[in-house]
C-alpha cells in the first residue's frame, strides 16, 4: 500500500475550558500606551473627571461649553483643536428641551452629535436610567451610533443609589461609569457640588459626599467666581486640583453671559466666554477668589444655629448631627456659637452638655453678655469641658 493511500484522519482540536479564579496577565505580554486625551492634561479619553464647585458657579454650562466644543471639533482655551465626536449627556436637574440644547446651540454645538439619556425602556415601559442596571445597554448603543468622546453626568451623585458619604457605596455606584468609559474609550465628566464650610481645605477633599469620588476621579476640576472684583462683575475660573495621570495645577478664566438665540426667537441661553489661562495651585488660587466669601459663611452658620435653638435648649449630640447634616464643620459651628453668645452648661451631673440662645436682654449687649463672649473667645483657643464631652462622643 502506498504512503497516498493511507489516510491520517484531522485533529480535533477540544474547545478550551476557562476556570474560575484570579486571572493574572504577565507584564510581559501587554503594550505599553500613552495616555489618549480629548483636551491636552484636562480630559482623557477611557477615564472619569469630577468638576467641582460652589452651587452658582455655572458648573453644567462648563460641562456644556465642552460638549459644543466636541461635537463642532473647536477650539480649547488653550488654542488647541479638538478632534468632532459625538456626546452623550445625563442630567437630572436640568430638561433637555429648554435648557440644556439651547445653551449646547448657543455655543456653537452640532445637535445631531448630541444625545440626551432620558430613559431606559423595560419589558415596554419607560423607566428612569439605572446605570447599575442599564449599563450593558447604554455601552451597546453607544457603540452602534458611535464615535461617541464624552459623556457627561449631572450631577454625579445621581449615580449613587446607595449613601453618597460612604466610600464602599459610591466606589461600587461609580464602577459602571467607570467601565462605560473604558469600554466606549470616552471621557466621563461628572459634575458636583463643594461641601459647605469646607473653604481653605484641600479642593479635592471638598467635593461633596465620600471622599471616594475624588479618589475614583483621574482628574478633579474645580470651578470659583471671584469676588469684589470691580473692573469684571462677572469673571470666575476653572482650575486643576488633581490629577493622576497629568499635570495638577493651573487654569482658565472664564465669565457666563446670556445670549438671544437668533434662529429661535425668545430662546436665551447662558454661554461660556474664555479667558485668559492662570498659574498656582487649586488651593491657592480657590483661597484667592473665595476670600471675600468668608464673611457670608460665617453668616451663614450663624443664622443655622439661632434658627436651630430659637425653640429652646438642645443636646451637643443633636446640634452637631443637624450642623454636619447641613454642611457645616463642627470648628465653624463652635465658632458661630462663640459669636452670637451661645449658653452652655451641663445638663446636671450625669447629663450632657447642652446649648441655649441667650435672654434677649443679654443679647441686646449687657455687659454680662461681653463678659460671656469674652469668656465663650478665649476658651475656643483652650481645652474645655465641652472639647472633652466631644472627644468622648466621637
Amino acid at each position: 500500500m502506498s504512503d497516498e493511500a493511507i489516510h491520517t484522519p484531522p485533529v480535533r482540536q477540544l474547545p478550551v475550558q476557562l476556570t474560575d479564579g484570579v486571572v493574572l496577565t504577565c507584564g510581559a505580554d501587554l503594550r505599553p500606551e500613552p495616555i489618549a486625551w480629548l483636551w491636552k492634561d484636562w480630559l482623557a479619553l477611557g477615564k472619569l473627571h469630577i468638576l467641582a464647585g460652589a452651587p452658582g458657579q455655572g458648573k453644567t454650562t462648563l460641562a456644556l461649553a465642552m460638549a459644543a466644543t466636541v461635537t463642532c471639533g473647536g477650539r480649547w482655551p488653550d488654542g488647541s483643536r479638538c478632534s468632532a465626536g459625538k456626546v452623550l449627556v445625563w442630567s437630572g436637574e436640568d430638561d433637555p428641551a429648554d435648557t440644556l440644547l439651547p445653551r449646547l446651540l448657543a455655543m456653537g454645538a452640532d445637535a445631531s452629535r448630541v444625545y440626551f439619556i432620558t430613559a431606559t425602556r423595560v419589558d415596554g415601559e419607560a423607566h428612569p436610567f439605572d446605570p447599575a442596571r442599564d449599563m450593558q445597554q447604554l455601552i451597546a448603543e453607544a457603540e452602534r451610533i458611535g464615535d461617541v468622546r464624552l459623556l457627561v453626568v449631572d450631577p454625579v451623585v445621581s449615580a449613587v443609589a446607595g449613601d453618597s458619604h460612604k466610600a464602599t457605596e459610591v466606589r461600587r455606584a461609580l464602577q459602571p461609569i467607570v467601565d462605560l468609559g473604558a469600554a466606549i474609550r470616552a471621557a466621563v465628566l461628572g459634575i458636583s457640588h463643594f461641601s459647605k464650610g469646607s473653604a481653605g481645605r484641600d479642593p479635592t477633599e471638598r467635593v461633596v459626599g465620600s471622599m471616594a469620588f475624588g479618589a475614583v476621579a483621574r482628574v478633579v476640576l474645580c470651578a470659583a467666581k471671584v469676588q469684589g472684583d470691580s473692573d469684571d462683575k462677572d469673571r470666575r475660573i476653572l482650575v486643576r486640583s488633581k490629577s493622576n495621570i497629568g499635570p495638577d495645577e493651573g487654569g482658565f478664566e472664564y465669565s457666563i453671559e446670556h445670549q438671544q438665540l437668533d434662529a429661535l426667537p425668545g430662546i436665551q441661553a447662558s454661554i461660556i466666554s474664555w479667558g485668559a489661562a492662570i498659574a498656582g495651585t487649586a488651593r491657592e488660587l480657590l483661597a484667592e477668589v473665595e476670600a471675600d466669601n468668608n464673611d457670608g459663611e460665617a453668616q451663614d452658620v450663624e443664622s443655622f444655629l439661632r434658627a436651630l435653638l430659637a425653640d429652646g435648649p438642645l443636646p451637643v449630640q443633636a446640634i452637631r448631627a443637624d450642623a454636619d447634616g447641613a454642611g457645616y464643620s463642627w470648628d465653624q459651628t463652635k465658632r458661630a456659637s462663640n459669636r452670637i453668645g451661645v449658653e452652655k452648661r451641663k445638663d446636671g451631673l450625669r447629663g450632657g452638655w447642652i446649648w441655649a440662645l441667650s435672654s434677649p436682654r443679654e443679647h441686646e449687649g449687657s455687659e454680662g453678655s461681653k463678659q460671656r463672649n469674652m469668656r465663650s473667645s478665649h476658651s475656643s483657643a483652650l481645652p474645655s469641658e465641652l472639647d472633652t464631652e466631644e472627644e468622648v462622643l466621637l
